[in-house]
């Protein structure tokens, strides 16, 4: 609970010169010099202060925990342009952590997250359009926000964007992020793979990923080279 900023809390970038030196209170320990610093900055309108004040008070660093002025100062922080505190905020709304849950208000922050190239924010954009969740259900788009973050290597979009692609039927793409799944250790591509280049007549191709799905002991795999008698090729 509470991991929001966490991860790019000691990552964020063109920090004027107070808001170094709360990071640098912040990293030696010094809690209430850092939210002094920050709040400062915070109340003067800096959208990465407002963040990193919302996360002070979400732990009770630096001053007593308040989650009513966490969320707060994360809206503004949001509502200021901030990329990150827009999909923190996003998804606060979307799971209705310490706030009414809406689905609708998630999926307007993480789209503007989203167009800021947040990886996080179309990964999780890509599953409302996949499930039409706030938003109209609508796989191929779900599929273009799932390739922008798997291109920014965000790890579990690049697992499952070849498996949406296959939905789609477009198997070209489906196979490219399937093999680069394989080659990284997904079994369960190298059944994938095979059904690709069965479909696709490729196989040769179809016969090497099948026996390397058998030999990981998928059942599928033993049907699938019966089915196309791929023995002969």
């Amino acid at each position: 609970m509470f991991k929001f900023i966490v991860v790019g809390f000691l990552l964020f970038l063109n920090l004027h010169a107070d808001n170094q030196a709360a990071l640098g209170a912040f990293k030696k320990g010094d809690y209430n010099g850092a939210f002094e610093l920050y709040e400062k900055n915070a109340k003067s309108g800096d959208a990465v202060a407002q963040s990193a004040l919302s996360y002070l008070y979400a732990n009770g660093l630096g001053t007593k925990k308040d989650m009513q002025k966490s969320i707060e100062w994360l809206e503004r922080s949001a509502n200021s342009g901030n990329a990150n505190a827009q999909y923190d905020l996003g998804m606060f709304y979307l799971r209705g952590d310490n706030v009414e849950q809406d689905s609708k208000r998630a999926f307007e922050l993480l789209s503007k997250a989203s167009e800021q190239k947040s990886a996080n924010a179309q990964y999780d954009l890509a599953l409302m359009y996949y499930r039409g969740e706030g938003v109209d259900a609508n796989v191929t788009k779900s599929a273009e926000l799932l390739e922008s973050a798997a291109a920014s290597g965000h790890k579990i979009a690049e697992q499952n964007i070849g498996r949406i692609y296959m939905q789609l039927l477009k198997f070209d793409e489906a196979s490219k992020w399937l093999e680069k799944n394989a080659a990284e250790g997904d079994e369960a591509a190298y059944y994938l793979l095979a059904e690709i280049y069965c479909n696709q007549e490729k196989f040769l191709k179809a016969r090497e990923w099948a026996q390397k799905a058998i030999d990981a002991g998928n059942e599928e795999a033993k049907e699938l080279y019966k089915k196309y008698e791929l023995h002969k090729y």
